[in-house]
This record gives structure tokens, sequence and C-alpha cells, in this order.
């Protein structure tokens, strides 16, 4: 079992802090949502988590315990091939996988673990093809990315992620220019995927609607005020919505549990 423990952590750019001592944590087998308004620090939470940027101060743990023992790594410390062992990121760029086949772009996944020459394993293939089976798209293996829906182009990118075997996955807007129906189909997706194969699954997200039906544990961000963490229900009847998103023009209302928006057209 892997946890995730963000230990005193801020995040920012240079000298300029956007968020400061964090402490959240996250067990495998559950998916979170990263929600608040523009600025408010998600992406950078995330690439910070991913090692694209380095933290201001500060831990991102990922601890696995095993017959009573745990083990501690660092990630923030980690090499980058070292990292890519433990997590994978997913990311809205694609201009360069446009004329590649789907599998060649899933077997991206699989570099942390081949030899100097890049050669695959019969093991490695074995992963291409369970990630392949798992966002179903075997179908589309032989396929060149730039013939695909957005929605098919979306699951690819995350069967390379699930190629590459690590404990934690990160998203950044993995709904983004997508219709309604894979959109639902993608976060539904994330949600299966962290509870039968047990992994840390964390998606910087807008979607407030779908977050609040399917993730396990949302993450509100505020900018400059840290994060309040709890589940749909408990960051609901709080009134911690409406502290995140606060705006003349609208407001939040709970209804037996439920979140709905009402617009002040006064």
């Amino acid at each position: 079992m892997f946890t995730l423990s963000l230990d005193n952590l801020s995040i920012g750019y240079g000298t300029y802090v956007v968020q400061s001592s964090l402490d959240l944590s996250l067990s495998g087998g559950q998916m979170v949502c990263m929600l608040g308004k523009n600025g408010c620090g998600k992406s950078t939470l995330l690439r910070t988590m991913a090692g694209l940027q380095p933290a201001l101060g500060g831990k991102v743990r990922l601890l696995q315990s095993d017959g009573g023992q745990t083990a501690e790594q660092d990630l923030v410390m980690m090499s980058q091939s070292e990292r890519a062992r433990y997590l994978s990121l997913v990311l809205t760029e694609r201009e360069s996988m446009e004329s590649t086949r789907v599998r060649e772009i899933v077997a991206m996944g699989r570099f942390p673990y081949t030899n100097f020459m890049g050669k695959l394993t019969r093991e490695d293939q074995q992963e291409i093809d369970r990630a392949l089976e798992s966002v179903g798209l075997v179908d589309k293996a032989d396929h060149y990315f730039n013939r695909l829906s957005d929605g098919e182009k979306q699951r690819v990118l995350i069967a390379k992620a699930l190629a590459q075997t690590t404990p934690l996955i990160l998203l950044d807007e993995p709904t983004a220019h997508l219709d309604l129906i894979n959109r639902i189909k993608i976060m539904l997706m994330l949600s299966r995927m962290a509870h039968e194969q047990n992994k840390i699954v964390i998606v910087s997200t807008h979607e407030l609607d779908l977050a609040l039906q399917i993730a396990d544990r949302l993450w509100l961000m505020t900018p400059g005020s840290g994060v309040e963490t709890g589940t749909a229900e408990e960051l609901t009847t709080s009134g911690a919505f409406q502290r995140a998103f606060a705006d003349e023009s609208f407001s939040f209302v709970s209804n037996n549990q439920q979140l709905s928006v009402v617009v002040n057209k006064g």
C-alpha cells in the first residue's frame, strides 16, 4: 500500500510563494480532484509533485507499507529517471505525437525500465497490452494518433501512464476540450483505475460537477490560503466552496448535501 504525503510543502516560482505550509496525504485506491479558481496553485502543485519545478520548501514523500515495514521515498530529491518509476504524469501537450502509432506512444511508458538501447522485453509488451486493454483501445493499437477522436487521444495518454506502472498518477485537466460524454467516461475510468489497481490518482480539473460526484476526496484550493480537504459532502456542508469561489455574481446553495449554483441576476 502506497501513501502520498505532502509535508509542510511550499510551492511557487523563485521568491514568489503561491501556497505554503501544505500538509496533505492520500492513500492508494483513491482518486482526488484538485479544484479552485485560476491562479490558486493547482497546476503549480501538480508540477512540483511531478518534479517539473522545484519545491520552495518541505517534502513530497511516497510511503510504502508492506508487512508492518514502511519504506519512504522523497520524490523531490529523486533524479528524473528514479522518479519515473514512482510517478507518471498526463499533460495536455500532444503535438509531437500526432504522426505516431498508438502502441508506440503507450510503449513510451516503459522507458524507465528498458536498457540503454530501449529494447522492450516480453514483460514490457505485456504491460503495454494490459494498459491498452484497461482503456479499451486494443483495436486501435496500430492506428495513428492523429486519426483518433479527442476522447480516444486522451485515453492513449492515460494508457501510457498505466504502462509506466507507477503507484502515483497525476493528470492536468484530462477532460479539457472533450464533449460531455467523453468527460464523464474519462473521469469514471480514472476512478475505476484508482480503485481496481490500487493507485493514487490526482486530477487537476475545473469539472466541478463531475468531481463532486466521482472523486473520493477533494482538494479545494484558495489563492494564498491553503487547501481544504474532504469528501464532496463534507466540503459542501461546511461552506468551503463558497469561500473558495466567492463572487458577487453567484452563490452556492447546499440542499440535502447537493451543491447547486444560484446566479445573482440583479
